[in-house]
């Protein structure tokens, strides 16, 4: 358990991967925690988990490309709780191919999600921890923020695109605290929808051989969401030791 006071932490993309897990290791530590994603089964029977172990949860349907879903999502949550403390953009798309292969479809749903659902995040969350005095937003990354990869060339833009806007907020922000976290091969469902099939099952046996378990990342949430309002953590970047 934290010896942080807890609280009130909405998550995006909670239905698996990184989401689900930060859910687990936030809830485990005494915080309550909000799930949103598409997947409301999903949802419920991670809520439904978290309960039975003793942590407090809830969850609503949430699609971060959509601009009002993102504002119930938060605004419920603030309603339903009385503030929000901690936001975490954690949902994602990658959707890999070369620029040749015109799959322009995809190269939408990853501004549209990756960039896009970030910045209807904040819009959503930051005015209501401005009023309220205080708040940390966590936006999640990739090591794909800082380096271009052939296939990736989209991804890559929409994570560099997460990791400006990070930054510029950090640099306006005294009262909210802004967190990046940039992972690298991590186990998760990332690679299972969309892109070239080829390379898709290239990444995802890479993502296998190489890659951390989810809950590694969400460790390293939970260690920027513990640290005093007074601190706030700005970056961390991680991978796993097999990928160097």
């Amino acid at each position: 358990m934290t010896s942080a006071p807890p609280k009130i932490v909405l998550i995006t993309g909670a239905s698996s991967g990184i989401g689900a897990a930060t859910a687990r290791r936030l809830a485990a530590d005494g915080h309550h925690v909000v799930l949103g994603a598409r997947r409301v089964d999903r949802l419920a029977s991670l809520v439904d988990e978290l309960r039975a172990a003793g942590g407090a949860a809830d969850h609503q349907e949430l699609d971060v490309t959509s601009r009002d879903s993102v504002r119930s999502f938060v605004e419920g949550a603030h309603e339903r709780h009385g503030r929000i403390d901690v936001l975490v953009n954690n949902a994602g798309v990658m959707a890999l191919s070369t620029l040749d292969a015109l799959r322009t479809d995809e190269w939408d749903r990853m501004i549209d999600v990756n960039l896009r659902g970030t910045l209807h995040g904040i819009a959503a969350a930051l005015p209501l921890m401005r009023a309220q005095g205080r708040g940390h937003i966590i936006n999640v990354a990739s090591t794909s923020g800082y380096r271009v990869d052939p296939t990736a060339a989209v991804y890559c833009a929409t994570k560099y695109a997460v990791r400006a806007l990070t930054e510029g907020l950090r640099q306006e922000s005294r009262d909210v605290r802004v967190t990046l976290v940039s992972p690298g091969y991590t186990h998760s469902e990332l690679t299972e929808q969309g892109g070239d099939p080829q390379v898709q099952a290239a990444a995802r046996a890479a993502a296998e051989e190489l890659g951390m378990p989810a809950a590694a990342v969400a460790d390293a949430i939970a260690y920027a969401v513990s640290q005093p309002d007074t601190v706030d953590v700005n970056e961390i970047i991680m991978r796993s030791t097999a990928q160097g």
